[in-house]
């Protein structure tokens, strides 16, 4: 098949949709595949442009044989509504434009939201292209972007749901990363038939990808003897990270203690004031590190939080964090109601707790630091969870098979 992917985002640039698009489509290609992924220059989430590709409108690169077709984009920091939106604009127009002039005719066209604006680039895509379009739906959007308070504007929400109703007729194959958002789909009129779920899930070359040791990583940083609590992704809005300083702040006076955020976001100016006005010595923030670091710094502490707000929307989704953490054998504190606490304890990885509770956080941690037979247990049999259901390998071929028999039987971007 002839592949055309559209992602904002791509590594080196960190996060789920970076790192979900890169290893399904590097193993599309492994398995013969022609795939073309357009995607932007790399700012996120702090909105600076790397240096190397200052100057450039477009560029053009090769990744494990991926034809990878970076446009331009105005840079924009993870937050700010009009900033941002500046931003998913500029790519929408770049990726659609350059994406029409420069690629070959595809087999098939996906777009992945959010954000929700490079779905639509690329169903218009599809249509400039005449091939089938395959919406891949990870967070749902707008609503998400509603609940959390971030759009109001009720002309603006009607004008974005009936885009986003649009998107869901004119999709071929409708491809969703939580079972629950099925529900969601099928209560606004969509086929069951339309709608595929492929999860998240952990890549074996990630697993192995460290160049340090986690001794290493807590000698550098003074942690040797610490009961590290870390916290590793994105710091927005969405994650609840104040609550993770209310527990530092209650445990400050614990010397075995500490608490390490890793990642950049909106949020992380604000973090880090409240930090500093709180005197906490406990806590630790360290920028974005390369990907292939970040196995070494999830196997250095002791607990890894999963956090998000206690939103309906929530509910419906399964971060990628959860996989990554139970595939370093490292269990899990998780703040998340719905499907991602079922699949928790479905795993036996960690402890379910309520969202935003810092005391809950804290009796969770005390816990699990005195029971380091409990906590090892928790680690491998996360593990062994998602290294056998939940390769990216595996979950690559299941997508182009889906792919593949829904648009055999439907026709482009009309179904």
């Amino acid at each position: 098949m002839r592949i055309t992917f559209l992602c904002q985002y791509f590594p080196p640039e960190m996060g789920a949709p970076a790192a979900r698009t890169w290893e399904h489509t590097r193993e599309w290609v492994a398995q013969g595949h022609a795939v073309t992924v357009v995607t932007g220059f790399p700012n996120h989430p702090t909105g600076i442009l790397r240096p190397e590709y200052r100057g450039q409108i477009l560029a053009r690169e090769s990744p494990a044989g991926i034809d990878l077709l970076r446009t331009w984009v105005y840079c924009a920091p993870n937050k700010g509504f009009f900033r941002r939106s500046l931003n998913f604009l500029s790519f929408f127009g770049s990726s659609l434009l350059f994406g029409g002039l420069l690629t070959k005719r595809p087999d098939v066209v996906i777009g992945t939201s959010p954000q929700f604006f490079c779905a639509v680039a690329a169903y218009l895509l599809s249509c400039w292209k005449r091939a089938p379009f395959v919406f891949e739906v990870r967070d749902i959007w707008p609503q998400s972007a509603i609940e959390l308070g971030a759009i109001r504007n009720r002309l603006l929400i009607r004008t974005l749901e009936a885009i986003e109703a649009l998107l869901y007729r004119r999709a071929a194959l409708i491809v969703i990363v939580a079972e629950s958002t099925r529900a969601y789909l099928r209560a606004k009129g969509i086929p069951a038939e339309k709608i595929a779920l492929i999860p998240n899930g952990i890549d074996d070359r990630f697993l192995k990808a460290a160049t340090r040791l986690p001794e290493q990583i807590r000698a550098e940083y003074g942690w040797p003897e610490k009961f590290l609590v870390g916290y590793i992704g994105t710091h927005g809005m969405s994650h609840a990270l104040e609550t993770v300083l209310d527990a530092a702040e209650r445990l400050r006076d614990d010397p075995v203690f500490h608490f390490l955020f890793v990642g950049e976001g909106a949020e992380k100016e604000r973090l880090l004031r409240l930090a500093e006005e709180r005197q906490l010595t406990n806590v630790t923030f360290l920028p974005e590190q390369p990907r292939e670091e970040l196995a070494a710094f999830y196997r250095a502490c002791d607990i890894g939080l999963v956090p998000l707000r206690r939103l309906p929307i929530f509910q419906k989704v399964l971060p990628s964090k959860l996989f990554e953490w139970m595939g370093v054998g490292r269990p899990i504190v998780c703040s998340v109601e719905g499907e991602a606490a079922q699949l928790v304890v479905t795993s036996g990885g960690g402890q379910c707790i309520e969202p935003e509770s810092a005391d809950a956080l804290v009796d969770a941690l005390q816990r699990l630091q005195q029971d380091p037979t409990q906590r090892a247990e928790m680690g491998q049999a996360g593990e062994s969870f998602v290294t056998t259901r939940y390769t990216r390998a595996h979950l690559a071929r299941d997508y182009l098979r889906v792919v593949c028999e829904r648009i055999s039987s439907s026709s482009p971007a009309r179904s």
